[in-house]
């Protein structure tokens, strides 16, 4: 897996500035990432930013009398996007001097962008659309901590203050898209009001895992939080578990070797051949023991040998 924060994106903003027109006017950004990263372009530059709207009905600073204007987008993938809007400012005479970019593509070149800032292949995922992704099909998610706020000491009871939490939890993170799984540490006794506070929230899944123990005491004193979703994720054919706290992030890609997204800390755990080996004999199904593989190859060839080899495999 591919991940790039904010941060990250900024920072290969800042390091591709020299690959950019000196002479550049106006930055345009393609709703509705490309206005976040042409914004950061434009606090970096100085320069004017405008959205592809205001540019093609040239309510600019300029009135429209830009002679150099770049265009950007987030990232690429089929390109269909920016043809969009290679398209529209064609249709309205607006090309002369124009520009396209992208911070990110699948290669170093796309026929739809004159510059590529830097080339991610798949899987990958980003900060900015990671809890609207179409992978959360294919992801493990916690809930205390990514879907709603942990609760605090005193809601922390396993009796009645913590029924009333899980019933009427703050959300935090909202989504649109179906969750593959949810995995959560928190008690199966407590399924019908997580279930209830989920339907209330709009919140789609496949599937609910819960730790089947009888009470708070008993996971405490096992330490069963990691373990319990590593155990989760490592049979299951997930391409990403997205997990609220640190350690138990760490834990996870430990005990599972598989890859971990600490949501706010921006981190993703990533493990090495070691943390991968030593799942082998833990396997009991053949898809686990397919992404393990990849995980496997993912690691030793690096995100573009990879990327390459699948293409190649796929074409074969």
């Amino acid at each position: 897996m591919n991940y790039r924060s904010i941060a990250d994106m900024n920072r290969t903003i800042l390091e591709s500035l020299h690959r950019l027109p000196r002479d550049l006017d106006l930055v345009v950004g393609v709703p509705r990432s490309g206005l976040l990263a042409a914004q950061m372009l434009g606090a970096a530059t100085g320069l004017p930013v405008v959205a592809l709207d205001d540019f093609l009905e040239k309510r600019t600073p300029a009135g429209g009398a830009e002679r150099r204007v770049l265009v950007l987008e987030d990232s690429l993938s089929s390109g269909i996007a920016m043809q969009e809007a290679r398209d529209r400012v064609a249709a309205a005479h607006r090309g002369e001097g124009v520009l396209y970019a992208a911070v990110y593509g699948l290669k170093p070149q796309h026929p739809e962008a004159d510059v590529i800032f830097e080339a991610v292949p798949q899987p990958r995922m980003f900060q900015w659309n990671a809890m609207h992704h179409k992978f959360l099909a294919r992801c493990c998610v916690d809930i205390d901590g990514i879907l709603c706020h942990d609760p605090s000491e005193a809601e922390n009871d396993d009796g009645p203050a913590y029924l009333d939490f899980l019933l009427n939890a703050r959300p935090l993170n909202r989504t649109r898209q179906r969750i593959g799984m949810l995995v959560t540490s928190r008690l199966e006794k407590y399924r019908p009001q997580t279930e209830a506070w989920l339907a209330a929230q709009g919140i789609a899944f496949d599937r609910l895992a819960m730790l089947d123990l009888p009470s708070r005491e008993e996971r405490m004193r096992r330490g069963a939080h990691g373990s319990f979703k590593a155990s989760v994720y490592r049979e299951s054919d997930a391409l990403l578990f997205i997990e609220s706290e640190p350690r138990q992030a760490a834990e996870i890609m430990r005990l599972s070797g598989r890859p971990v997204l600490c949501l706010p800390e921006q981190r993703l755990y990533q493990p090495d051949l070691g943390h991968i080996a030593a799942q082998i004999p833990r396997l009991r199904s053949c898809s686990a023991a397919r992404h393990l593989v990849r995980q496997a190859a993912w690691s030793v060839l690096g995100p573009d040998r990879f990327s390459a080899l699948s293409q190649r495999l796929r074409g074969a």
